[in-house]
């Protein structure tokens, strides 16, 4: 029965190619504005390492001043703690063995001079990180792999690039093993990632969450040594005592991110006495003079914290179903014109034995599909916005459809074809048949 309805409401659509082509088009306007829109803001929301994020926690501590709260306190609800922790914490926390794993880390900008036959040198965005960083964050790779924990500990000079790196300085070839030079030192190349561009830059959330990842990675440890200076944000209240690099790695300024895996709600929980027994011990000589607040948060939770999604990108998801509901609500009226204009022919099947539910079943078949035409075309039509959007968002952000949003996509053409033919769909099956068959 389906592919009969199917056959007749083909020869019924080929009937009118022009009508035929305003409603497609005008289901296809409203699915390119709705897939679009809905898909931004799934690139937004999407769990960005499924089956780890419930395991992956930042960690923050209040070591403000105890006069007056954190500034983004300000238009928020609730209370507000600083989003990134100082140098000398974030060693001691990483003394814990409770983390499956665990890493500090911060952004910097530093000079690379490749090979003078090859380029010019530059300044290039480095990420100082743990080991442990490589695996918590699904880090790919092409070519060897992370540096070991020994080279943690010692500080080893030792470097991991970025596949567009790799193809700068050593033209995309294996290069694990090779020596490249940053800053004053020279430093071994022990692995090479895969293109890797996640849409949004989940260990670091502070600033902008949708930059591309840092071409170059270093071992933490060696900030003392190369005096390396944060090039993301940093917080602090006091300044008082800061006249050495020493003195700012060992003091209450905010400038790290501290990440840790904890396998089960058990472990976090003893993880988070352990940060407030941390803090209570620290209480005693003079620190943290702010009331116990410290946060241990997973992935997920900290990206609605930091608000990912901006409330601007769930209105205009909304207003895009809105205006394919629309847009379906006025193709009503001509189908219902088309379906009454056959109003003697739908009498003749009638009085040949047709029930109503044949007849309406018909008919919205043909306006489903109308719907999946419409949201085909509109599907198409959205891969080009989205494209251009992503464009604005980032140099390299890229905004593509996958599997859950081509079905989300189909739903949504199907609603829309529904929602256009329904009414036409019963009144042309309510028709009465002796009236139009008399002569």
């Amino acid at each position: 029965m389906l592919l009969y309805n199917v056959r007749i409401a083909i020869k019924s659509l080929r009937r009118n190619p022009v009508l035929t082509a305003v409603i497609i088009g005008g289901i296809a306007l409203g699915i390119c504005a709705s897939t679009t829109f809905t898909t931004v803001r799934h690139m937004f929301a999407r769990d960005p390492l499924p089956g780890k994020s419930s395991n992956l926690f930042y960690v923050r501590m209040d070591n403000w001043d105890p006069h007056v709260p954190y500034p983004a306190n300000q238009g928020k609800s609730g209370p507000t703690i600083p989003p990134q922790i100082s140098y000398r914490d974030a060693l001691a926390l990483m003394r814990s063995n409770i983390p499956l794993r665990q890493t500090a880390a911060f952004a910097a900008m530093m000079t690379v001079y490749p090979d003078p036959r090859v380029a010019r040198p530059s300044s290039e965005g480095v990420r100082l990180c743990f080991s442990d960083f490589f695996t918590m964050f699904d880090v790919p790779f092409a070519y060897g792999g992370p540096w070991d924990h020994r080279a943690d500990a010692k500080g080893e000079q030792v470097v991991v690039i970025d596949d567009a790196m790799n193809q700068k300085l050593f033209g995309g070839a294996n290069s694990v093993g090779k020596r490249v030079r940053i800053e004053d030192r020279e430093f071994t190349v022990v692995g090479v990632l895969k293109p890797w561009r996640p849409f949004i830059r989940m260990y670091d959330l502070n600033g902008n969450f949708i930059a591309e990842p840092e071409p170059i990675y270093l071992p933490f440890s060696l900030t003392p040594a190369m005096q390396i200076r944060t090039s993301g944000n940093s917080d602090g209240w006091k300044s008082a005592g800061i006249n050495t690099f020493e003195d700012f790695l060992n003091s209450d300024v905010d400038w790290v991110q501290l990440w840790v895996e904890l396998r089960s709600p058990v472990e976090a929980a003893q993880y988070h006495r352990f940060v407030d027994g941390y803090v209570l011990e620290e209480k005693k000589h003079g620190r943290f003079e702010r009331p116990l607040m410290n946060r241990v948060t997973s992935l997920h939770d900290l990206m609605n914290e930091f608000g990912v999604i901006t409330p601007q990108v769930n209105a205009m998801a909304a207003i895009s179903v809105l205006f394919l509901g629309i847009c379906a609500l006025n193709l009503t009226g001509l189908l219902l014109g088309k379906f009454l204009a056959r109003a003697p022919e739908v009498s003749v099947r009638r009085a040949l034995g047709a029930t109503r539910i044949a007849v309406f079943l018909q008919h919205i078949t043909e306006c489903e599909l109308v719907g999946l035409a419409g949201g085909i075309i509109g599907m198409l039509l959205s891969i080009g916005a989205m494209r251009l959007i992503g464009k604005l968002i980032s140099a390299t952000s890229v905004i593509a459809l996958d599997g859950e949003m081509i079905l989300a996509a189909l739903f949504l053409s199907l609603g829309a074809g529904l929602l256009a033919g329904l009414y036409p769909a019963w009144r042309i099956c309510s028709v009465q048949p002796a009236v139009q068959l008399k002569i």
